[in-house]
Formats: C-alpha cells, sequence, structure tokens
C-alpha cells in the first residue's frame, strides 16, 4: 500500500488491456478488446445495454477473467489477476448495486476487510484512521452513522472512501447516477473532478451522456463487444456518441408513424366521463384499432390512475368503460388479460416482473392455461414460445433459462413486452415504456409499439419524455389534475405547444399579446 500519485498532468499509462475477449457461454460478451487509461483522466464507457462496457470494467477491476488476451499494470503484464491482486495494485470498482454492510457503522464499512491488527487481534484504530481519511478528503459522514441510515448519495461516498482506503489509482464507477437527484449528480462530479486533480484516473461507466460529455476527458464507445472507438470527449456529441452506439444514423430514431384509426370497426376502448377514488375525474376518450393514443401530462397528474382503471387494478365511482363497445363492468387484472389487454406498468421491478425468475418463467406467467393440458404446463411449448418472443423482441442474449435480474433494464424491459406479445393483445396500455433503457434499447421498442399498432392493436401510450408521445402517436391528450384538459394533433405540434398547453399558459400569451 501506499502509492505515489503524480500531477493530473502526466499522460502516462497506468493500465492497459490487449486484444481481451470474454465469452459467457454461447454469448460473445467482449472481442479482441484494446484499451489504455491515462494517469489522471476521467474515462468514459459509452454503449447499449449489453454492448460489453460493464464486462470490460469487471475484467479491469478483477471480478471476471478474460478468455483471451493481457492486462498490464504500469508497463508490466499481469499473469493472474482477481479483485483482491487488482485492489493490491491500487484499482477498484464501485458497483452499480453498492456492496455495503447495512447495519454496520460508516467507518466499519470504509476499513471492511484491511482493519489493522497486532498478531490476529483486531486495533482499535478505526476513528483515528477514518480521521485522517475525512482530513484529505472532507466527505462530510458520521463514522459512527448506521450505514442503513444514509441517503444513496451518502452511500455512495462511503464506497468512494472504500476505494481511497485502499490507495485506489484507478477508480471504476458503473452507473454511479442511476440513483441520484440532479444535486447529488453534481456533488458527485465535484468529487470526481477532487479526484482527479490528485492525479487518479476514474472509469465512468455511464447511459447518461450529458454526464459523461460534461465531466470526462475521453470516452470510449463499444457496441457487440467491440470497441467502437476512444476519443477526446470534448470532440464529441450526444449525437455522434450515440450514432456510434448504434452503427447508424439517428435520422430514424422514430418509426414511421402509423396509420391511425380504423373506424369502420368500433372503438377498442371508449372511456365515459370514468372517475376514480385515486383522482380521475370526469375522463373521456376512444382508442380504435390500429390507433397509437397519447397520454401526456406532469409528473402526478393522474395518467396512470386512469391506466389503472381500465385495467382493473382501480375500481371506477362513476362513468363507463366499453371494450369493442360493449361495457365491461366485471373489470379485473385476470379479466382484462382474458379480454385480450395488455399493461405494461411504469415500475417494471415491483410490478411488472419476478426478477427472481427466469425470462421464459416471466414471458409465460400470465399465460399459462394457454400452454398447459388440464394442470400440467407443458415446458417445451414455453421454451419454444419464450424463444420466439425473445427474439421478437430483440433481447440480447437470448438466453431464456436465465433469471431476469441477470439482464439490463433494457432487455428486462423487452422481457416485458414478450410477456405481453404472448398472449396477442388486441388493448395494449404502454406507461413510460421507456423508462431507465438506453438509446438503442428505445429504438427498439419504439419499433415495437409501431408494429403492433400495424398489426391493428389500440395502444394507449403514457410518457413523460414529451418528444416520444408526440413522435409515436396518432392523437394526443393532455391530463392535468386527474381530467382531460385538451387534445393535440401530434403532427403539427412540437413539444413547445405540449407545454403551453399542460402548464395552462397559452390564454396567459394570447392576452399578453
Amino acid at each position: 500500500m501506499g502509492f505515489t500519485v503524480t500531477t493530473a498532468d502526466s499522460a502516462s499509462t497506468l493500465l492497459r488491456v490487449e486484444h481481451v475477449s470474454k465469452r459467457f457461454g454461447a454469448t460473445q460478451a467482449l472481442h479482441q478488446v484494446s484499451l489504455q487509461l491515462r494517469q489522471g483522466e476521467i474515462h468514459g464507457f459509452a454503449g447499449e445495454n449489453g454492448a460489453g462496457k460493464s464486462t470490460l470494467a469487471k475484467i479491469i477491476s478483477g471480478l471476471y477473467q478474460q478468455d483471451s488476451g493481457d492486462i498490464y499494470v504500469d508497463g508490466e503484464i499481469v499473469t493472474k489477476w482477481d479483485t483482491a491482486r487488482a485492489q493490491r495494485r491500487g484499482v477498484v470498482l464501485i458497483a452499480q448495486e453498492l456492496s455495503l454492510v447495512p447495519e454496520m457503522s460508516v467507518a466499519q464499512n470504509v476499513f471492511l476487510g484491511i482493519e489493522s491488527n497486532k498478531l490476529g487481534v483486531l486495533s482499535n484504530d478505526l476513528q483515528e484512521r477514518y480521521q485522517r481519511l475525512e482530513e484529505s478528503f472532507g466527505f462530510g459522514l458520521d463514522p459512527k452513522m448506521r450505514l442503513g441510515s444514509l441517503s444513496i448519495a451518502e452511500r455512495q461516498k462511503v464506497e468512494i472512501m472504500r476505494a481511497l482506503a485502499r490507495d485506489a489509482r484507478i477508480i471504476i464507477m458503473d452507473e454511479p447516477t442511476s440513483s441520484l437527484t440532479a444535486d447529488e449528480v453534481d456533488k458527485l462530479h465535484a468529487i470526481i473532478k477532487k479526484l482527479k486533480s490528485q492525479g487518479r484516473t476514474i472509469i465512468y461507466v455511464t447511459h447518461f451522456l450529458e454526464s459523461l460529455l460534461e465531466i470526462c476527458d475521453r470516452v470510449t464507445v463499444m457496441r457487440d463487444g467491440q470497441l467502437v472507438k476512444t476519443s477526446d470527449a470534448k470532440d464529441e456529441t450526444k449525437v455522434s456518441i450515440v450514432e456510434s452506439m448504434l452503427g447508424r444514423s439517428l435520422s430514424h430514431t422514430f418509426p414511421e408513424r402509423s396509420a391511425g384509426m380504423d373506424v369502420s370497426m368500433a372503438p377498442k376502448l371508449e372511456l365515459r366521463n370514468v372517475s376514480t377514488q385515486t383522482g380521475v375525474r370526469n375522463v373521456s376518450l376512444t382508442v380504435w384499432p390500429g390507433e397509437i393514443v397519447g397520454l401526456a401530462g406532469l409528473v402526478g397528474s393522474g395518467r396512470t390512475e386512469i391506466a389503472r382503471a381500465i385495467f382493473g387494478v382501480d375500481p371506477i365511482l362513476a362513468g363507463e368503460i366499453l371494450i369493442d363497445g360493449k361495457p365491461y363492468d366485471r373489470r379485473s387484472p385476470r379479466q382484462s388479460v382474458e379480454q385480450g389487454i395488455a399493461f405494461i406498468p411504469e415500475e417494471r421491478r415491483a410490478q411488472g416482473l419476478v426478477m427472481v425468475r427466469s425470462v421464459k418463467e416471466n414471458i409465460s406467467l400470465p399465460h399459462l392455461r394457454s400452454i398447459s393440458v388440464g394442470k400440467v404446463l407443458r415446458r417445451r411449448r414455453e421454451t419454444v414460445r419464450a424463444k420466439e418472443l425473445v427474439a421478437e423482441v430483440s433481447i440480447n442474449p437470448p438466453r431464456v433459462a436465465a433469471t431476469v435480474s441477470d439482464f439490463s433494464g433494457g432487455n428486462q424491459q423487452k422481457v416485458l413486452f414478450a410477456k405481453w406479445l404472448m398472449g396477442d393483445p388486441s388493448l395494449i396500455i404502454l406507461d413510460e415504456p421507456t423508462r431507465g433503457v438506453d438509446i438503442g434499447a428505445k429504438v427498439t421498442i419504439y419499433e415495437i409499439i409501431a408494429e403492433l399498432a400495424r398489426r391493428g392493436a389500440a395502444i394507449l401510450l403514457i410518457s413523460s419524455e414529451h418528444t416520444e408521445v408526440l413522435e409515436l402517436s396518432n392523437r394526443v391528450h393532455l391530463v392535468r389534475s386527474g381530467s382531460i384538459a385538451g387534445e393535440l394533433d401530434p403532427t403539427v405540434s412540437n413539444v413547445d405547444d405540449l407545454l403551453f398547453k399542460l402548464f395552462g399558459l397559452e390564454n396567459e400569451i394570447l392576452e399578453g399579446r
């Protein structure tokens, strides 16, 4: 321990990987990747979910071992490499899922595994060691505070202190801002810049491209397990990075808008003056087969409550819901599934998926009757159908037996789509369908939505990304305080028009002219 940290102006190479490859079963996670990490730089890793950026970070940290290729530290080839050896050489990973002990104190977590001892007996110097670390970096945390009582942002500070207590020269941060507020992100970036000023190297793995361009010195873009390019961040834009991630131009992010309603048929869904105890007030709307109708509104406006009422999660107090022109009175989630109604909720982990079960089990869960004989589940039929749907929604890697929690957020969302597509639904309610997924997964999901509409499904789309609503929908209803506050034609409207109407500003603007 006790590494010498030189000035941040040095461009010397601390660590490099050459021709590194890694395979998980039939999936090629990395292929012939070569990369250099310089001392005193913030180096961003960008790529779609499944592109290989986290796998590369974990190989550098020693958590994974490469199948082939070499790792060099300080110019010397490393023949054996694991997390213990990596930490001894000053390489520490801060994973997306923080690895701390909630019942222990801050100081105990910081020095866990590297406690001082004499002849095997632990020394009572935690507070003294913690104070020296605090004087150097000024994180402002009470060393005696129980870790479980801290916020996510404060726990990240503890993880960084753990790295510094191990004399880290290279600190790998995997999606460090995924659970932080904007203010917390700014504070984390200030800490990262301070670490850089001390000559430490930061690997910053993220799908938030604004953060990546703001703070990084260099950016490495990965696609399908291969390194596409490494360049100076100042020479990149959000568009150039995304196009490198996707391998195609961004000019076609959104698919061609669906043809719209088929008025030769009855509306697939109709709400007439519906009110609920959850805040929905006198809502009337229709969705026709082949049509995408968007619900635009601010957080808390009542859009999700409308969706829950339709699907039968929440009862209605007044009004009427019709499916195919007929009253839909005995509503429940089970009855909705049997009616061919699918509901993709905004919280996929809590409401949409069973994270500890496999992909195929999640897909088949609402449809067990259709793949069973009597009370016996036909496993082969389940597997065959799951594989077909996994291919249809482009889940990568296509492992139907793998646990859902092992997949990226984008792939988890695709599993949720596959789950409902198995029932060939005629009405699909989408609540924040692209929340928490990268741009590549978003484009795939947009194409799935458009294709479902082309096949004749009626789609009710809820999204807080206003551009998404405008580009995908045939009609857009504005929702405010649980009521429909107006309608927009998305083919002749932009985000400014939508926001003015949502905030009720159009009348004030007209009056001010």
